[in-house]
């Protein structure tokens, strides 16, 4: 390694990059394949480009704070054909950025390349979190009931039981299923996921070195500017088994035996990449393709507009709402790398429900000591009850002296008294 002295930061990330900590969950690696993978190139657009020639020496806390407030101003450029959600960086992207560089920093600090991290009081732009739109467990129930397509089903079922990314999904293969007949009955039937379909741009293959991709797949069309991968997850914590209900593992058993029937009908024009999600003849599917069948959906059937990413959303809050707010069952379920990622995220659903034991402990305590209200009927005396207690016990005992067997058991019992 270089002497700070002379070592530039794109330097550093490279060596970084390549330094696999399992240590340190939020590595410099994660946070570059995560970046790259939104498809907003921010590492090669900004990082590089702007400060990847600057040496670690001359980094300062203000010049930090000025680069930040720069990123605001840098146009985002569309990726893969596809719109940017936005005319330029936004805040959560500068915040992204600045993970990137705070993790880089503290590695260098202790290497002791630079005595003190330079962005670690630095100021970051204010990122307003929109709360995103999801379908209530009844609309869910109604998409997948009207949804005629056995592929977008599947799709629903698996995104929303499994609480999986799209990726994932499209990354699943049948090596990483279990759905045996026994496994389905006693309720051990699983999928394992370790790895995602994405499709990457040249560049950000050349700046990781194909690290961490697992297969690339040939073009269907000549093309220069993007590849699709099969790649390990952007968090090591992503990589999970998540337990299947009955209902969508006999989905994925029907599944299996489409694409067989489609193996033995093409035969050899078949091209075998083991996917759960692909064409008839085998190539991968695309997120599009989904996506552009569940937007078909909602606007046949008149449902509300959400994005396919909401279903992960609607998994994990109908499961902590089953589960009492069990949020590290569900962590492990989502993938997500902390726990406080899921309470951050997700704990206007626990309030909800700490709503409801407040309600069903005023149901269940409270209410039983609150006193009925007062009628317009006159309310019955104790002295009436207890009158009317009398007259029935003596009735009772006139009814049992009229037989002669108990009037003659009696008169013995009150001689010995």
């Amino acid at each position: 390694m270089q002497n700070s002295t002379n070592m530039r930061i794109l330097e550093l990330l490279r060596f970084l990059y390549e330094r696999t900590d399992e240590n340190h969950p939020a590595t410099v690696s994660d946070i570059i394949a995560h970046l790259n993978g939104k498809g907003i190139q921010a590492v090669r657009q900004t990082v590089y480009a702007d400060i990847g020639d600057m040496l670690l020496s001359d980094i300062t806390p203000r010049m930090m704070d000025k680069y930040y407030r720069d990123l605001l101003s840098v146009k985002t450029v569309s990726v893969n054909n596809r719109k940017p959600t936005s005319e330029y960086l936004t805040p959560h992207t500068v915040r992204e950025i600045h993970k990137l560089l705070r993790s880089a920093f503290n590695q260098a600090v202790r290497w002791e390349l630079i005595s003190r991290n330079p962005v670690l009081n630095a100021t970051l732009p204010k990122e307003e979190h929109k709360e995103r739109d999801i379908w209530t467990a009844e609309t869910l129930s109604k998409a997948m009931e009207v949804c005629d397509d056995p592929i977008l089903s599947l799709a629903l079922n698996l995104a929303f039981s499994c609480s999986l990314r799209i990726g994932e999904m499209l990354g699943l293969t049948w090596d990483c299923i279990d759905i045996a007949p026994q496994s389905i009955e006693n309720g051990s039937a699983y999928i394992f996921v370790n790895k995602e379909l994405q499709r990457v741009t040249r560049g950000a293959l050349d700046d990781l070195s194909d690290k961490g991709v697992i297969k690339k797949f040939p073009p269907c069309i000549a093309s220069t500017h993007t590849a699709l991968v099969l790649k390990e997850p952007k968090t090591k914590t992503s990589i999970r088994r998540v337990y299947l209900p009955k209902t969508v593992a006999y989905m994925l058993v029907e599944r299996k035996k489409e694409i067989d029937e489609l193996m033995d009908l093409f035969g050899d024009e078949y091209i075998d990449n083991n996917l759960v999600f692909c064409s008839s003849n085998g190539r991968p599917m695309e997120s599009q393709v989904i996506n552009r069948a569940f937007n078909k959906l909602i606007k046949e059937n008149g449902l509300p507009h959400v994005v396919f990413h909401s279903l992960r959303h609607s998994s994990i809050t109908y499961k902590l709402k089953l589960n009492g707010g069990d949020m590290k069952s569900v962590q492990g379920d989502s993938g997500h790398a902390q726990v406080k990622m899921v309470a951050d995220v997700y704990s206007h659903i626990i309030d909800e429900d700490r709503c409801i034991n407040a309600q069903r402990l005023e149901k269940a305590f409270y209410s039983s000591k609150t006193p009925d209200p007062v009628e317009d009927t006159e309310p019955e005396t104790a002295d009436t009850a207890v009158t009317e207690s009398d007259e029935s016990d003596a009735v009772k005992i006139l009814e049992l002296l009229k037989n002669p067997e108990t009037a003659a058991l009696l008169k013995q019992l009150a001689k010995a008294l």
